[in-house]
């Protein structure tokens, strides 16, 4: 498929559906940026019914890895970093709303059938 599929965040189901492995696709909207202690946290505040600083509702995160910031720079680049490591917090999160992530590498069984 050579088409680009255009989605803007939050997505809906409609929008997930559709997309197959291999599609490229466009994304506009917020995207979110957060690591393995931040889905740590995420999930503590849902267990503790505590209110989350944003909502998961059809919102995707990036698994991003920060770089220090060069010389005269304010910020560093930012690299996708291992899914994987996400793998104990995802499923909780896609049940609370999340409806995509960014990142490299394989996933476990259990978040591709999440």
């Amino acid at each position: 498929m050579n088409e680009i599929l255009s989605l803007t965040t939050p997505l809906t189901n409609k929008d997930i559906t559709k997309l197959k492995v291999g599609d490229k696709v466009l994304i506009n909207g917020v995207i979110y940026t957060a690591r393995d202690a931040a889905h740590k946290r995420i999930v503590e505040a849902i267990n503790s019914g505590e209110k989350l600083p944003f909502n998961l509702d059809g919102q995707i995160i990036y698994y991003a890895g920060p770089s220090p910031a060069k010389p005269g720079a304010i910020i560093g680049s930012c690299g996708p970093t291992t899914s994987s490591r996400m793998d104990a917090y995802t499923p909780i999160l896609l049940k609370h709303g999340l409806k995509g992530m960014i990142g490299k590498g394989k996933r476990s069984e259990e978040v591709r059938a999440s």
